[in-house]
This record gives C-alpha cells, structure tokens and sequence, in this order.
C-alpha cells in the first residue's frame, strides 16, 4: 500500500463570495408547515472534501449559484469544528464519527434547517460519504435528495503522496507508519477511517478494526436496520463518478464498485450488499430512486453546466414533483 494526499478540493468556479453560509431571510424563517403550499426551496447543506475548507472561494461560487437556480435558498456549509475555526485539518486529522455527530447536533439545532420538513444535501469526495453517515445515523432534519460528486463509498485502497508543501497532509499521513488498523490512526486520520482493503487477511481486520466505513456500508455480521431504513426513505441518491479519476482509488467507488485481487471490478447489482439490500439502495433502485451518472475529467474537475443541471433537477420546493426514474442519466450498477 502506497500512501496518499487524496486532495478533493472543490472545484473553484471563478468568483468569490464575503461568506458561503447565506443567512436566513424572510421565507427560509417560516415555519415547517409553511413549505408544503410554498415555492420557498428546500435548505441545501453542502459537506466538502478532503483538503478544502467551509470557507473557500468555490464553496461560496457554488453556493451563489445554487440561489440563482432556487431563489432564496438558504444553504449552509458544513464545519464539523466544535467551535466553528478553519476546518481543513479536520479533513486530515480528527475521528469521522465524532465529526459526524457534531454535524448531526449542529444541523438538528439550527433554526433554519430543523424547522424545513427536509433538506437537500451535496457531498463533494470524503464529504459524499460523510452525508450517507448522517443520513443512516441522524436524518434529523431528514435529507430528501442526496447527491454525491467522486465520492468514496466504497473506500479506498490506495493514499496518494502529497503536494510537496502541503505540511497538514503530510503529518496526517506520517500516521499511517503506526499501521492503519491500529486505534490511534483510526481514531486520529481521517482517510484512513474510509480504508478499505481488497486482499482477503486485510478485509477481515477491515471489518473488525475499521471505525467508520464497515459500519456505515453495514458490512458487518449484525446489520443495522435504521441505515437501510433511513436510505430506502431518501426521494433521490445521485452518485457521481470521474471517468478519469487519478485522486479517489478506485475511481468505481463512487458507485459502491468493488475491485478485487485480480483486478476484476464487480459492479454495484453483483454485490451482496445490494442483492440482499443492506443498505435499501436496492429498494432505492426499484423505485427509481438510485442514479448513477459520470463526468468526464478527473477527481473534482466540475463543469459549471452540471451544478446547473443537477441544482435544476433536484432543488427547490417541498412539494416539487419527483424527477422520474426515465429521466435518469443513468449507468450500469
């Protein structure tokens, strides 16, 4: 196993905005009831990646076109800091569960978000598959449509080295000399926590070591019914995969694609984990629920033209009609 720097920045489309998130205004303060007859868009909440920052200028770019497509949308930009300070060594160092349930505290505290009937919610790479672990261990307020851009949720097997200068990625990495199955750096780095081997010996310290990604893919013996039921209940799962991803390895896990020894691939659908539905992305999948769609590029490299078209299709009121599952961009599972 070689180390990484797996830097998932988001992508910077160009302007910058005096803060990423928008502060409440008139129809976003209403009370729950008030969205049912409302065209007042659903609140958006926006986790990003491994080496960005809540307060960076793409964050704030995306969040200001997510208002130009549903006027008056109140987003908010995930910091899972305790006291709201610069988050980007928490995207290197911190334990994922923890940072998980203060993003669970902090959004069911807001007074905004917990009085919408649901929210809508965007994970860029590690930040896709913290969300899931919100959605399956919180959902309170409860994400209608969850939408993931490279996102690693069935782990990775490989850490990239990094930038020459990046001193925060290289101490997190300088962990890994510990062995990633051992507490301290499962409990302390945060790519490690999404470590998934493919070799045989390794997959059974996985499941037995691993202190996030086992649990939330319900991988293990006992299977958590509250994961699966809070999923199965999502109006929508978007997952989006780089095509030439060179960052997120391998790049098929931002489908739940496994790759094995051999380097065979086995798709989603091949998987126990959908067959038997461990997680109800099948049940997702046969209510039309479940869209698996590529970029061409690689990790994190966005065209603005898909923010648009995704805002467009799953943005917006309470009541807005559900996109139907013929109008999926859809892939093989």
């Amino acid at each position: 196993m070689r180390t990484s720097s797996l830097l998932a920045t988001t992508a910077v489309l160009g302007s910058s905005l005096a803060a990423t998130t928008r502060r409440p205004n008139a129809n976003s303060e209403r009370a729950r009831a008030s969205y049912d007859d409302s065209d007042n868009p659903l609140p958006l909440v926006i986790w990003h990646g491994l080496g960005d920052d809540a307060d960076s200028k793409g964050l704030a770019q995306i969040a200001k076109l997510a208002d130009d497509i549903a006027p008056g949308i109140f987003v908010h930009i995930i910091n899972p800091t305790p006291d709201g300070s610069d988050d980007r060594t928490s995207t290197f160092i911190g334990n994922v569960t923890q940072q998980v349930q203060i993003v669970c505290d902090q959004l069911a505290e807001n007074p905004v978000l917990s009085t919408a009937p649901a929210i809508d919610a965007i994970g860029f790479s590690q930040g896709g598959q913290f969300l899931r672990g919100y959605v399956e261990r919180c959902n309170s307020p409860p994400v209608r449509n969850l939408i993931t851009f490279g996102s690693q949720h069935n782990g990775i097997t490989e850490f990239k080295q990094c930038g020459a200068v990046d001193y925060i990625c290289k101490a997190a990495m300088a962990l890994l000399r510990f062995n990633v199955w051992s507490s301290f750096v499962q409990n302390r780095l945060v790519p490690a926590q999404y470590y998934r081997p493919v070799e045989d010996t390794d997959y059974r310290l996985y499941l037995d070591r691993s202190s996030f990604l086992a649990d939330i893919n319900n991988e293990r013996e006992h299977k958590n019914e509250t994961y699966k039921e809070n999923i199965s209940r999502l109006g929508n799962f978007v997952m989006y995969l780089f095509e030439n991803d060179t960052v997120a390895i391998p790049k098929e896990s931002s489908w739940f694609g496994e790759v094995q020894v051999n380097g065979r691939y086995t798709p989603l659908k091949e998987r126990k984990l959908y067959k038997e539905d461990w997680l109800g992305l099948k049940t997702l999948d046969r209510k039309g629920a479940l869209s698996l769609r590529t970029i061409k590029g690689d990790h994190m490299q966005i065209p603005e033209h898909v923010f648009k078209d995704v805002m467009t299709e799953f943005l917006g009121p309470f009541n807005k009609t559900a996109v139907s599952a013929d109008d999926f961009v859809s892939e093989e599972l």
